[in-house]
Order: C-alpha cells, then sequence, then structure tokens
C-alpha cells in the first residue's frame, strides 16, 4: 500500500509539471491535489508496536532496612549484584535495540550489570523514578503512620499520571523497537497498568515486581 502511494504522488507531480504554462488556477489546483495526496499517504504508513521488557532494580540496602527509598540513590546489596547479573544472562538472547532507565542509582547500576558487553543507546529519564515520599524519604516503614501520609508525598494518582506520560514517550520515541526499561517496584506497576488499560482505582490489583525480575509487554500505538 505505501508502495501505490509513493507512486501516486510521483504521478501527480508529474501532471503538475505538465500544467507549469497554464493557467494559474489549474496550477493552484495541482499544488493543492498534490499536497492532499502527499499527507494521505504519509496517513497510511501503518503504526508498529513496541516490545518492551520491564525490569525492576536489584535488591537495595535500603530494601533490607525496610526504609522509604523514594528518590534516595540506593545502594545494591551483595544479592543485588548477583540478582543483575542473572538478568543479564535472562537478557543475553534477547534482542534489543535501546534502554530507558530511571535516573536513580540503583536502576543505573542494576542496567550497567545486565547490559555489560552490549552497546545500546540507553536513555535514563525522571519519568521512572520510583514514587516521591516526600518528608518521609528515608525513615523506617515501622516508624511512621500508615493512616497519614504527609502532604508532601506524591499520591497514587500522581504516580499513575506519571507512568501514562512515560508510556506516551515510549510511543513517541521507539516505535516499532524493542526496549529495555528498568524501573522501580511501585511505578513499573503503574506503567503495567496503562499497558493492560488497568485503572486507576484497581492499580493496586497488579502484582508489585520482585527486585530484578522481568516482564514482556507489547505496547501498541493507538
Amino acid at each position: 500500500m505505501t508502495s501505490d502511494c509513493v507512486i501516486t504522488s510521483l504521478a501527480n507531480s508529474s501532471i503538475k509539471s505538465s500544467f507549469l504554462s497554464s493557467k494559474s488556477l489549474f496550477v493552484s489546483f495541482i499544488d493543492i491535489f498534490c499536497t492532499k495526496s502527499q499527507i494521505f499517504c504519509l496517513s497510511l504508513i501503518p503504526k508498529k508496536m513496541i516490545t518492551l521488557y520491564l525490569a525492576r532494580h536489584g535488591q537495595t540496602e535500603e530494601n533490607i532496612a525496610r526504609i522509604f527509598q523514594g528518590h534516595m540513590p540506593g545502594t545494591l546489596t551483595v544479592e543485588g549484584v548477583t540478582q543483575a547479573e542473572a538478568l543479564r544472562d535472562t537478557l543475553q538472547d534477547i534482542p534489543l535495540d535501546a534502554v530507558v532507565s530511571s535516573d536513580l542509582k540503583r536502576c543505573v547500576d542494576t542496567a550497567r550489570i545486565a547490559l555489560e558487553g552490549r552497546n545500546l543507546p540507553w536513555e535514563k529519564t525522571i519519568l521512572l523514578r520510583e514514587i516521591d515520599w516526600g518528608s518521609w524519604t528515608g525513615l523506617a516503614i515501622k516508624d511512621v503512620d500508615l493512616q497519614h501520609f504527609p502532604a508532601d508525598v506524591e499520591t497514587e494518582a500522581m504516580l499513575y499520571e506519571r507512568a501514562g506520560r512515560f508510556v506516551d514517550y515510549l510511543k513517541e520515541r521507539y516505535d516499532g523497537k524493542r526496549v529495555l526499561a528498568v524501573g522501580h517496584g511501585l511505578i513499573n506497576r503503574a506503567v503495567q497498568a496503562h499497558i493492560q488499560g488497568v485503572t486507576l482505582e484497581h492499580l493496586r490489583s497488579v502484582p508489585k515486581m520482585n527486585n530484578a525480575e522481568l516482564r514482556r509487554f507489547i505496547v501498541k500505538q493507538n
């Protein structure tokens, strides 16, 4: 279908040339006709889909300490490094075109280990950061009142909206590509929800990922 469109556009260009010596009215008509034809041809180019491999970072010291890690850098444990190496082995035979990760250290370190020996385009984005725990960041989970969140904590609705922007970001930049994305437990859950059409109200029905877990999704263009 695309080749037919190209032929049509070329044919219209020939018609336009043959009318160059005619009255300006006819030249204007052909100009408009050719432009519309080209726009029509572009609209017929099929949208592709993205194969997304979504991973969570390896275990961190903060995970072990059971603190609100949020936007803290995070430090991989020995086990976390081993998990990232296992992720590397899993990805070894999977073809990839690009990598996108959270810009936080625990994700960057996980991705670097998982991509060892591969030279791929790599973008780091704040869209894939973990939920922002605000003034709870760095505190032990057991030391806060989970029934009363501080006003500066990123809400689930805000997290869900950010995940939607990340999915849109993928669609805009990686059409037809195979992409590895390395993020965090809660943001990854929200990303998966968007891909699978799960609403905000049912967000917690999406299983949270384990450390260095890998899930595969097909992201369809609208």
